[in-house]
């Protein structure tokens, strides 16, 4: 098994020099603004983005400054965007915690994201970092969209295999796209290179959120969310679709009617994951994680053997085999 401890081993250094750097982005003068961040900091993940960025670096000639940079304006970002998630979801919990919705409501919640999102692109204007800005500003799009897109056919409940993907490649797959991109964009200034992290990126991205979905029908609560939260949310993501897919007409009007009707129903939950488990929606969708897991691997394997590169495999190999 794949620890977190052996992937971070080449950057170590980085890692540890970056937390005060992080950690410091997230300040204000106005104390009930710093008592939030403070709270954001102290509950944060475990930065694995932040990883992409430094292993990206290291791959194409080394990390520097502009690789904390990146790694900082990139870790702003997601923060800004959990913030603002958990008020669009509505969720009162964030990695086991409270999130920011549930300790000072919506409004406080909205202006904070707005904040934390401003100090990251103000760290790269005050930089001169356009290049940096650029990609930062490419991931806040797709990720808007990606969750607009979402939203609109959760309300429809007319989701295909292409917009799945569509939705999950902008709302989740951008941002570990633009953190392995804004990686090498901190070491060299080639734009094939650039583009081709990203697309390895795109690729790890997708088996990241489809790892999460299928999190959301196992037995246990993972990932600070209650299982079945997705069909509560009528969230149809790729364990359930593929089962629509598979059955014919009248069960899946009857699906969709269920989750149209009766999503909170805490029995109707039940059985559709039950119904999820039984069809074999788990298994296909851990195919589909593997199949894009393997094609950013492969994507790597194009470059020279070093241990930033055996690294970042194991980072894609972790993405997959996560328990949490």
């Amino acid at each position: 098994m794949t620890t977190i401890n052996k992937i971070k081993a080449p950057i170590e250094q980085e890692l540890h020099d970056f937390e005060p750097y992080f950690k410091k982005s997230l300040q204000s003068d106005i104390p009930l603004l710093a008592t939030v961040l403070n709270f954001l900091y102290r509950t944060k993940g475990k930065q694995l983005r932040p990883m992409f960025v430094f292993l990206s670096a290291k791959l194409h000639g080394g990390t520097n400054e502009s690789s904390k940079l990146a790694a900082c304006s990139v870790e702003l970002l997601h923060t800004a965007t959990l913030v603002h998630d958990d008020v669009v979801d509505e969720s009162y919990e964030r990695r086991g915690s409270f999130s920011v919705k549930a300790l000072w409501k919506n409004k406080l919640a909205v202006l904070v994201g707005d904040y934390i999102l401003a100090r990251g692109l103000l760290l790269q204007l005050e930089s001169k970092k356009y290049n940096f800005l650029h990609l930062i500003s490419r991931a806040v799009q797709d990720m808007a969209e990606g969750e607009i897109l979402q939203m609109k056919k959760s309300r429809k409940l007319d989701i295909d295999d292409e917009t799945y993907f569509e939705i999950i490649r902008k709302k989740t797959a951008s941002l570990i796209a633009t953190s392995m991109a804004i990686g090498a964009a901190s070491a060299v200034d080639d734009e094939v290179i650039i583009e081709k992290m990203y697309s390895i990126g795109q690729d790890a991205g997708i088996a990241f959120q489809i790892k999460d979905d299928i999190f959301d029908y196992q037995s246990k609560g993972l990932l600070g969310k209650p299982t079945g939260n997705d069909i509560k949310e009528k969230k149809i993501t790729l364990p359930l679709l593929h089962v629509l897919n598979e059955a014919d007409r009248s069960e899946r009007k009857r699906i969709l009617r269920l989750i149209k009707r009766k999503n909170n129903s805490s029995a109707v939950v039940e059985e559709l994951i039950k119904l999820v488990t039984e069809k074999g929606g788990l298994e296909y969708a851990e195919q589909k994680m593997n199949e894009f897991k393997d094609r950013a691997i492969a994507g790597l394997k194009e470059f020279p053997d070093c241990e930033a590169r055996e690294s970042l495999i194991e980072l894609m190999n972790y993405i997959a085999t996560r328990k949490k």
